[in-house]
């Protein structure tokens, strides 16, 4: 008797990869992507092919996060370790023979050249949720302390190059996992207090800073112009402050509405240096004014409540611990940009999350956000799902990571 076998359509194929896949997030990525190429075709189009390149670095990113979302958090963790240690290397190795551009040494010759500081923005935190996973239940301060020597060591080597933009990145996401593993509020409210009262007194004694042949120890010259610059942008209009002053004109002559797409005259005068990659923020509130500002930060916004919320439902601490560093990372990158742009923070050459033009940007985000789905995916159905108890703190130690959670 011949048997007849149905071979299955393409949609039931992919009915079994599809399936887990965190709706909110996909379209909240969806929505961000579309005011990337728009922002991208009016500010790109006569830029060679930086419009069509960018639509391909989504797709690239696109298909690294539908890769990613398929393996299991279980053996993305196993993949931390040598990942983190590849870094660090690489790092080493442009320290020592890396290439230099612009004054600043961050890439390595491999047959390809490449930017190992990238790696290390997805490679630092999975290796702190790794450590923390293999102390689940018995942290002690000490775990700590060797957390923030596993983030100080790519912290300094990028500081090094010097990188100060990818640097905030790395030490934010570590920083982010370091928090959300449970370090007491005894040891994060004094640097906190310390910086803010920093920031101050930069503030109130910038003039004599900021005077001719001032020098700062901690801080090559470049970096100290850029926070003296940020300070007063009219000390130099036509040089280092030209920037923060095109920008800050761009952003507020687009007024509620926007003066329309393609009808930016800042942008298209070439007004707006970088308009592209690091300053498009400041193109796109030209073309769409303070409404389209509102929606691409509240896109931004529900996107790292979204990841927030994934890690709260996680089944492991590590799925928890990574979860909330992606949020984190997405915050970071948003607002450092927008800050800087909008002239409340020095300029350091971070980009838009989907907006700006950067190929190996769009990859890492591209990283992030299928590790952000895997943790997603692997979420029981129905009620939350139970988490592990953690000891919970006395003021002495570590407090339990799933209370600093969203609900």
């Amino acid at each position: 008797m011949a048997v007849v076998l149905e071979k299955p359509t393409l949609s039931r194929r992919l009915q079994p990869l599809l399936r887990g896949m965190d709706l909110p997030l996909v379209l909240l990525v969806s929505l961000l992507a579309c005011a990337g190429l728009l922002a991208m075709y009016s500010s790109g189009h006569d830029h060679g092919t930086r419009f069509a390149d960018h639509g391909r670095n989504m797709l690239i990113a696109g298909a690294i996060l539908f890769v990613v979302a398929q393996v299991p958090p279980q053996k993305i963790m196993a993949c931390s370790v040598p990942l983190y240690v590849l870094g660090v290397l690489l790092l080493v190795a442009v320290a020592l023979f890396g290439i230099t551009k612009k004054g600043a040494q961050r890439w390595i010759d491999l047959g390809i050249v490449i930017q190992p500081s990238e790696i290390l923005k997805i490679a630092t935190p999975l290796m702190l949720a790794w450590w923390f996973q293999k102390r689940e239940g018995s942290l002690h301060p000490l775990d700590f302390a060797a957390a923030g020597l596993l983030l100080a060591l790519p912290v300094g080597l990028v500081m090094k190059q010097p990188d100060l933009g990818t640097a905030l990145l790395v030490l934010a996401a570590g920083l982010s996992v370091i928090f959300f593993a449970g370090l007491s509020w005894k040891l994060i409210l004094p640097p906190v207090l310390l910086g803010g009262a920093g920031i101050l007194a930069l503030v109130l004694l910038a003039d004599p800073l900021c005077a001719d042949g001032a020098r700062w120890v901690l801080l090559h010259d470049y970096q100290q112009q850029r926070i003296c610059t940020l300070l007063d942008p009219t000390r130099d209009p036509l040089g280092k402050g030209f920037h923060i002053i095109q920008g800050m004109i761009a952003i507020g002559s687009g007024g509620i509405w926007g003066k329309g797409f393609m009808a930016g005259t800042q942008t298209h005068l070439e007004f707006i240096p970088e308009r592209t990659t690091d300053f498009i923020f400041a193109a796109f509130s030209e073309e769409f004014g303070l409404a389209g500002n509102l929606f691409l930060i509240a896109c931004f916004v529900l996107l790292v409540w979204r990841g927030l919320a994934i890690a709260a439902g996680a089944a492991s601490l590590f799925g928890r611990l990574m979860a909330a560093a992606v949020a984190m990372i997405f915050f970071t990158y948003a607002f450092v940009n927008m800050g800087m742009v909008s002239g409340i923070l020095p300029v350091v050459g971070v980009p838009l999350p989907f907006i700006s033009y950067g190929g190996t940007a769009m990859v890492t985000l591209g990283l992030a956000l299928g590790i952000l789905m895997s943790v997603a995916r692997a979420q029981k159905p129905g009620p939350q799902t139970p988490r592990p108890a953690l000891p919970e703190g006395d003021g002495r130690g570590p407090r339990s990571a799933a209370s600093r959670m969203p609900p």
